[in-house]
């Protein structure tokens, strides 16, 4: 558990989230970049959207604050949603959508705890 680390893991575990908000931070841009293109010619604009949260996500995952983990789930939350909206009820058509973000969600979950003890200065 992570509340329950030695204090020689903490900066393992900051590393840890800080290489997970460098990633999330990426998508983000990529997402809004290539979104804002897609929706110029008239696709969707989910992607920019999405896009804003995540690399807000990142932002704040990288001041160790626990609102990059929450803007994180919503833009994992709203993807279920709009993959049902896009494909229907195709569950190999989610694969795409679903599959990395989802991948995603689990270590932000897991980064939850360590994000709150570190707001309360416990690291």
């Amino acid at each position: 558990m992570l509340s329950s680390s030695t204090p020689s893991r903490q900066p393992l575990i900051r590393a840890a989230i800080l290489a997970l908000a460098g990633i999330i931070t990426l998508f983000g841009l990529y997402f809004v970049i290539l979104g804002t293109d897609l929706a110029f010619w008239g696709g969707s604009w989910y992607y920019v959207l999405c896009g804003i949260l995540l690399v807000a996500s990142g932002v704040f995952l990288f001041r160790l604050a626990p609102l990059g983990a929450w803007l994180y789930i919503i833009a994992w939350g709203v993807t279920i949603p709009w993959s049902i909206y896009e494909v229907g009820f195709d569950l190999w058509g989610w694969v795409p959508r679903l599959f990395g973000p989802t991948l995603i969600v689990i270590p932000v979950l897991v980064a939850l705890p360590f994000l709150y003890k570190s707001q309360k200065g416990g690291s």
